[in-house]
Order: structure tokens, then C-alpha cells, then sequence
């Protein structure tokens, strides 16, 4: 099963995507008509792609009407602007299978696709689970590898091994092994995209793509110059950009979950009505909100509520 739109060299994806927040309303229901307006901001800004219900969009304490819902509401936002990416993956093959399937009824470009979690299985079983989604649709896959949260990494081999497939088209890395990212970059047509944010332009430097971003949330346009400099070989435009970057990324990052950072800032900036998340996740305590806010400011960011 070949879909003929999926084409050696063409960036099926863009170059500048984010995965999305899921805006939810204050008991904590998603919010339709926010979320198209998020991703319209976001497009609007200089995203060329987004990711919807993916990690950052809270996937795991979505039930999969939710997560419908949010391909089609994104889909009719921006769906003729930007490629819209759905995130179906999970731990159990045969519901990423169906969700997959029902993703495709909506009209979304492609799906993400993480490395099971939580069961730790072999290379042999990783391989399978892929290659079982990319069955089921003929929609172009991109993988996620981030074995901070599935535990298990997947290996050089494997990733060649599933370059094969027509439909598994590109990688989201969220591994940080340069040494692994290159071999598979070298060896193979998986188009490659920074899963780290702070990663964009080491990635570049040696062939990504782009990024899936959650820094990009707020700041979209830095990043879209970042990444459309980095593509042109300007790589002292990007390095000056990247260096800039750094306090808003430490916001983002690493003070609290990347989806709290992101909900809390948006709602700071005026651009999310609340920054709503489910349990288990929850707000920044007043001192991490503190160290949130010194870092934009360092960035320059001063104008918040």
C-alpha cells in the first residue's frame, strides 16, 4: 500500500511545527473553539505544521472522542494553511490501529506515532507495532523516539529497518544521540525533525528538517527564523537566534511539564482564556511561576499580565 503523494526529498511535513496544547474550559473539557483559534494564531505566526494531541497536548488523559474532535476542529482551522498531524500512538497496537483509521476520516496529513511505552519491548516488537500503523492507513508516518517516557530507545537498526516502510516517512528524535540521528540520516530517506527544542539547530546543522517544538508556542516567529536560516545555510543568523532562545526555552522546559509552561504562558500573553490541565498534571506552584516569569524576562519578554 503506496500512497503516491509521499515523495523522496518533499517535505511532507514543513519545517516549523508545534505540538499543540489542548485549550480545555475551567472544568476541564476540551475547548473546541479555542483550539481553533490557538492554531490559527499559531499558523498565523509561522507554524507550517501542527501536532495535535500529542504529549503536549495532554494524549494520555484524552479519550479518543476528544481527540477526534480536535483533528477535525484543527483541520478546519488551518487545515488548507498548514499539515496537521494527529497524534494516534500508544502502548496498545491495536488502539493506535483503530484510532489511526478514524483520524484519517477527518482529513489530517499525517500521524505521530510514539515508541510503546510502559511495557518495554523488544526491537523486534517496536518494529512490529510501527509497521502495524503504518498498515492500517495511507496516511505518512512520522515516528516519535523519546525513551525518556517509553523507557525503550529505538535503536539505529530498527529505525533503518522501518525507513522501508512506504508510509513511515519521517522521525520525530527526542533522544539527543547525534551519533545515532546522523547514522540514520546517512543511511536512509526518513526526513528528521528536533524533537528537543533547544536541539533546532545542532539538528539542522547536520540535516533535520525542522522541529515539533513546544517553546514555539510562544515564541513562533523567532523559531520560524531560526528555522528558515538554518535551511539556507545562514547558520550565524540561526546560532544568534538559538542563543537568544535559551531563557525562553529554559521557561518552557524545564521548570515545570512543557504543556503546564506553555498553557500558563499563553494565558500570561492573552492568547489561551485559562490555563486549564488534567490532573495528574497541575499548575506551576508561585515560585515556579517566578522562575517562569524571570526567565522570559531575561529573553525580553517583559510585557505579561
Amino acid at each position: 500500500m503506496v500512497d503516491s503523494s509521499i515523495v523522496p526529498g518533499e517535505s511532507l511535513f514543513g519545517s516549523l511545527l508545534t505540538a499543540m496544547v489542548t485549550p480545555m474550559k475551567a472544568d476541564g473539557k476540551v475547548d473546541l473553539s479555542e483550539t481553533g483559534r490557538l492554531a490559527e494564531k499559531l499558523v498565523d505566526d509561522g507554524c507550517d505544521g501542527l501536532v495535535v494531541a500529542g504529549t503536549t497536548g495532554e494524549s494520555s488523559t484524552l479519550d479518543d472522542e476528544e481527540k477526534i474532535s480536535l483533528f477535525r476542529a484543527v483541520v478546519e482551522a488551518v487545515g488548507d494553511r498548514a499539515k496537521v498531524i494527529a497524534g494516534t500512538g500508544s502502548n496498545d497496537t491495536a488502539h493506535s490501529v483503530l484510532l489511526s483509521r478514524m483520524a484519517v476520516e477527518t482529513g489530517v496529513d499525517g500521524l505521530l506515532v510514539v515508541t510503546p511505552y510502559y511495557l518495554k519491548p523488544s526491537q523486534s516488537g517496536i518494529q512490529a507495532h510501527f509497521e502495524a500503523v503504518a498498515d492500517a492507513t495511507d496516511l505518512p508516518v512520522m515516528l516519535y523516539d523519546i525513551p525518556g517516557r517509553s523507557a525503550v530507545p529505538i535503536t539505529v537498526e530498527t529505525m533503518l529497518r522501518l525507513a522501508e516502510h512506504p508510509q513511515i516517512a519521517a522521525v520525530k528524535d527526542a533522544k539527543a544521540d547525534f551519533a545515532a540521528g546522523t547514522r540514520v540520516m546517512a543511511n536512509s530517506s526518513l526526513q528528521f525533525y528536533s524533537g528537543d527544542d533547544g536541539l533546532t539547530l545542532p539538528w539542522m546543522s547536520v540535516g533535520a528538517r525542522g522541529v515539533v517544538g513546544v517553546t514555539t508556542h510562544v515564541a513562533t516567529s523567532q523559531f520560524r527564523r531560526l528555522v528558515d536560516a538554518a535551511a539556507v545555510g545562514d547558520f550565524k543568523t540561526a546560532r544568534a537566534i538559538h542563543l537568544e532562545l535559551e531563557p525562553v526555552i529554559r521557561a518552557t522546559m524545564t521548570r515545570v511539564p512543557g504543556a503546564v509552561a506553555a498553557k500558563e504562558i499563553l494565558h500570561w500573553r492573552g492568547s489561551l482564556p485559562r490555563p486549564t490541565v488534567r490532573l495528574p498534571l497541575v499548575g506551576p506552584t508561585s515560585t515556579e511561576s517566578k522562575l517562569i516569569r524571570e526567565d522570559l524576562a531575561e529573553a525580553g519578554m517583559e510585557s505579561l499580565q
